[in-house]
């Protein structure tokens, strides 16, 4: 294992200079703006105290920084990972209570011990098996559960905690004639101003500005009534010191949550940071990705920091800011540390119902209309995957939302793989103009030898896609009536253990009726397994060829000499 693979950091230190020390200073700026807000929001939203949040935004970037490897993503607190931690540990504690925060500080270091896990034992691919339209599904299912959540903040209608999707919205109904106008007017100046400020100025803070609006109508409407809650005075203090608990009952109650958040947490930051990188044009490491979200979740557990992932806005703007090394993302943390202790006390005079106005526009910009639209038109598969997920969301156990659509992800992607294409090929005559070679015959009516057919195989075959590929032999051999059958393997990555020896008892059934499978164009990878298997020794060296011609040449000595005397096809060369 070399230096650069345990601290990654090191490789794109040497690619600081001047310039780019300038562009991700000014990059950090931006990103400590917009995250101050945000990670007000977040925290509101996973049931702990505001700052939480921005202790989440001062360590967790650094960590994943300095340990992962992609240039632009920006990790610290996000809506979903929120959403799921109020989720798992609101079943066990009161939120708001000091039992809460614990559990939240020890879900927050399992999660990042099983992100650790998986980067060491290099299970980084995994996550290409995955759907992205599983994280569409639950981010926008996750979205309408925040905005429910926050309508009786914005309301005045007392909601008991614990409630259900569809029960909070009934005592939202039967609430109505509690509605407190001044909150409503409050939470919707503080959401107006802040989509306007995005329009009109694209740069500039918007959430900030939208909440910085709302508290001074706040502060004008209190003379008029008493019902306007405020946030409270943030510590202005970088992030104490704290301590997971580690007893065996604590564990064991978390783990299984824990693994729910340290998953998605791996698939938001691998697909962010891929996204990313397809315009930066960088190449991602999954496995350094999983390790550096690892270790800033079993840190940030130490430092008063709940679970956090890669963030899709602040990793965007980081980009487009012109950030050149994930220095931007230890500037933003840097800068938003020394703008806490500024302005936190400030923090106070914040209501929660402009709050609730900010949080409304961030779940409305987790819905991604564009995907879920072209999903929706052009897929059933992945349209089901997107709406079991979504609805799973909605009603069932958050945690369970997601095991359910990387499960559906999953059995669509083994689907998929399990039903090769297995188009038919033969010679395209030259007699006839043809080009002498192999092709599918769906493309061109060429002739074909009654007694050998060739087929590809355009897949892996494995445990999974065996039975698919038995069926298209038997098919040949039991209606066609052809028992030599010649596979062209050029397309085949891989053959395991199932498929090996299925293709040795169809190789012994066409033997019995006179017949055999024969191999061509074998990738020298498959080969060197196909012969420590000894799966070529069970069905004979004399059947693998390394040209068609070789194959065809000597598959033609054992077809049926009678057939070809009456035969008009004349195929292959050897006919003549």
């Amino acid at each position: 294992m070399s230096i650069a693979s345990i601290f990654p950091f090191l490789a794109w230190f040497k690619l600081i200079t001047k310039d780019s020390l300038k562009a991700d200073v000014m990059a950090g700026l931006t990103g400590a703006v917009i995250v101050l807000p945000q990670g007000v929001a977040f925290a509101t939203i996973a049931g702990l105290p505001p700052e939480y949040g921005l202790y989440t935004a001062m360590v967790t970037p650094i960590i994943a920084a300095l340990f992962g490897s992609s240039f632009h993503l920006v990790s610290g607190p996000t809506t979903a990972i929120s959403i799921v931690v109020f989720s798992a540990v609101s079943h066990h504690a009161e939120p708001g209570t000091a039992e809460f925060l614990s559990l939240a500080l020890t879900l927050t270091f399992l999660a990042g011990v099983y992100q650790l896990a998986f980067g060491l034992a290099r299970l980084g691919a995994l996550v290409n098996f995955v759907s992205h339209t599983v994280v569409i599904g639950f981010t926008a299912g996750a979205a309408i559960l925040i905005a429910t959540s926050q309508l009786k903040h914005m309301t005045g209608i007392f909601i008991p905690k614990g409630e259900s999707f569809l029960h909070t919205w009934g005592d939202l109904f039967v609430g109505l004639d509690q509605v407190n106008g001044y909150l409503v007017l409050i939470g919707l100046l503080t959401l107006v101003v802040a989509l306007l400020v995005k329009k009109w100025m694209p740069k500039a803070p918007n959430l900030l500005i939208g909440m910085v609006v709302g508290s001074g109508l706040a502060f004008y409407l209190q003379s008029f009534t008493d019902g306007i809650k405020l946030i409270g005075e943030i510590p202005a203090h970088l992030p104490p010191l704290s301590m997971p608990d580690f007893s065996f009952a604590t564990i064991k109650m978390l783990a299984p949550e824990a693994f729910a958040v340290a998953l998605l947490g791996l698939i938001e930051a691998v697909s962010i940071s891929r996204a990313v990188a397809t315009k930066s044009n960088q190449r991602i490491n999954p496995n350094q990705e999983f390790i550096g979200q690892g270790m800033s979740n079993v840190v940030g557990s130490f430092l008063s920091s709940y679970a956090g992932s890669g963030s899709f806005a602040r990793s965007g703007i980081n980009y487009e800011a012109g950030a050149k090394t994930p220095l931007s993302a230890i500037f933003a943390a840097i800068a938003l540390m020394g703008i806490v202790l500024l302005i936190a006390p400030l923090m106070a005079y914040l209501p929660i119902a402009a709050m609730a106005g900010v949080i409304l526009l961030v779940a409305y910009n987790l819905i991604d209309f564009h995907h879920i639209a072209q999903v929706l038109k052009f897929s059933r598969s992945e349209s089901a995957v997107l709406l079991t997920t979504f609805f799973a969301t909605l009603f069932l156990e958050l945690e369970f939302a997601i095991y359910l659509g990387v499960l559906l992800s999953l059995i669509l992607f083994l689907a998929k793989t399990s039903t090769p294409i297995i188009p038919t090929l033969s010679l395209d005559s030259l007699e006839e103009g043809g080009t002498g070679k192999l092709i599918n015959i769906d493309k061109k009516p060429v002739k074909q030898c009654p007694q050998l057919k060739i087929i590809r195989v355009d897949m892996s075959i494995y445990f999974g896609s065996i039975n698919h590929i038995q069926k298209r032999i038997a098919q040949i051999s039991d209606n066609e009536q052809i028992q030599h059958i010649l596979i062209v393997a050029s397309g085949i990555n891989f053959i395991d253990l199932a498929g090996a020896e299925a293709l040795v008892a169809e190789n012994n059934r066409l033997k019995k009726m006179g017949g055999g499978l024969y191999f061509v164009a074998f990738k020298s990878r498959v080969y060197e397994f196909a012969a420590r298997s000894c799966f070529i020794k069970h069905i004979g060296s004399q059947h693998f060829f390394d040209t068609k011609k070789e194959a065809i040449a000597a598959i033609y000595r054992r077809l049926d000499r009678e057939t070809c005397t009456t035969c008009q096809s004349l195929v292959f060369r050897e006919c003549q």
